[in-house]
C-alpha cells in the first residue's frame, strides 16, 4: 500500500510557480521612454534638441562635405520631422533616383530611433553660394589639399565673394603653411563689422579643418553680407547707422519781372 502510494505522489504533475511579474510593474502604465518623453522638463528638452542638431550637423558636414554642404535645419511639426539640407550641389545630395537621401534618411532614422515613416528629408539648393560661408569654406578646403599655394587660394576666395555682391570679406588662415614654424595670415577687403546686434543678421562665419602632410591648418571665413530690402539674398533689417544722402532737389528757376511790371512798381500819386 506504501509502495501505491509513493507512485501516485511521484506521477502527480508538480505545480511550479509562476514567474513573479518584476517590481514596480503595472499592467496599465505607458514604456518609461514615452512617460519620459511625455513629461520631459523644459531645460533637458532644450538640451536634447541642442545636442540632436550639433551631432546632425556635425554628421552632414563630414558626408556631404564635397556637395557643398551649407546648413541644416529642423522643422518638428505633429505629423513628422522634416530636415532641409541646404547645400549648392542638390543633385549630387539627392543621388540618382533618390537613392542618397534616402540612405542618409535611413541613417538618421535608425541612429535617433524615430518611428517609421516619422523622419524625412529635403534638400534645398543655396541661391547665391557666394554669400555662404560654409561653402566657400570648403571650396578653399578643397584648392589646399589640391596643393594650391595658401596666399593664391585665399585671394581667388576673396575676389569670387566680393565680385558676387558681398559687401565685405574676411579670411585667416593658419598653422604651418610652409616652414615649421606656425603662423597666422589674414585676407581683407571690404568693409566688416564685428560686434553689435547686425553682427547676427550681417556676418555669414565658418570654421573648417584641412589634414595637410605637415599638419593641421584651420581656416576661418567670414562674410559681411548686402542689405536687401525683400530679404532673398540678404538680411532684410537695415544697418542701424546707414546714413542715406538724397539727391538735392532739382532748383526752380526764378523768373525776372518784366519792364510793365517795373514801371508799375513803387509810389505813385505822390507827385515824385
Amino acid at each position: 500500500a506504501q509502495a501505491i502510494l509513493a507512485q501516485a505522489i511521484l506521477a502527480r504533475p508538480v505545480a511550479r510557480p509562476e514567474k513573479a511579474p518584476p517590481r514596480n510593474h503595472h499592467p496599465h502604465r505607458l514604456p518609461d521612454i514615452m512617460a519620459s518623453q511625455a513629461q520631459i522638463s523644459k531645460k533637458r528638452k532644450f538640451v536634447a534638441d541642442g545636442v540632436f542638431y550639433a551631432e546632425l550637423n556635425e554628421f552632414l558636414m563630414r558626408t556631404l562635405s564635397e556637395d557643398g554642404y551649407a546648413g541644416v535645419e529642423v522643422r518638428v511639426t505633429p505629423i513628422r520631422t522634416e530636415i532641409i539640407i541646404r547645400a549648392t550641389r542638390t543633385r549630387e545630395v539627392l543621388g540618382e533616383k533618390g537613392r542618397r537621401i534616402r540612405e542618409l534618411t535611413a541613417v538618421v532614422q535608425k541612429r535617433y530611433g524615430f518611428p517609421e515613416n516619422s523622419v524625412e528629408l529635403f534638400a534645398e539648393r543655396v541661391e547665391n553660394r557666394a554669400s555662404c560661408a560654409m561653402a566657400q569654406c570648403e571650396s578653399l578646403r578643397y584648392k589646399l589639399l589640391g596643393g594650391l599655394a595658401a596666399r593664391r587660394a585665399c585671394y581667388g576666395v576673396i575676389r569670387f565673394i566680393m565680385e558676387n555682391g558681398a559687401k565685405g570679406v574676411e579670411v585667416i588662415i593658419s598653422g604651418k603653411l610652409r616652414a615649421q614654424r606656425a603662423k597666422a595670415m589674414k585676407f581683407k577687403d571690404g568693409y566688416l563689422i564685428s560686434t553689435g546686434e547686425p553682427k547676427k543678421h550681417y556676418i555669414a562665419e565658418a570654421v573648417r579643418h584641412v589634414c595637410m602632410r605637415q599638419g593641421m591648418l584651420g581656416i576661418k571665413v567670414k562674410i559681411m553680407l548686402a542689405h536687401d530690402p525683400e530679404g532673398i539674398m540678404g538680411p532684410k533689417m537695415p544697418l542701424p547707422d546707414n546714413v542715406i544722402i538724397h539727391e538735392p532737389k532739382e532748383d526752380v528757376p526764378v523768373m525776372q519781372p518784366s519792364a510793365e511790371d517795373q514801371s508799375h512798381g513803387g509810389y505813385q500819386g505822390d507827385g515824385q
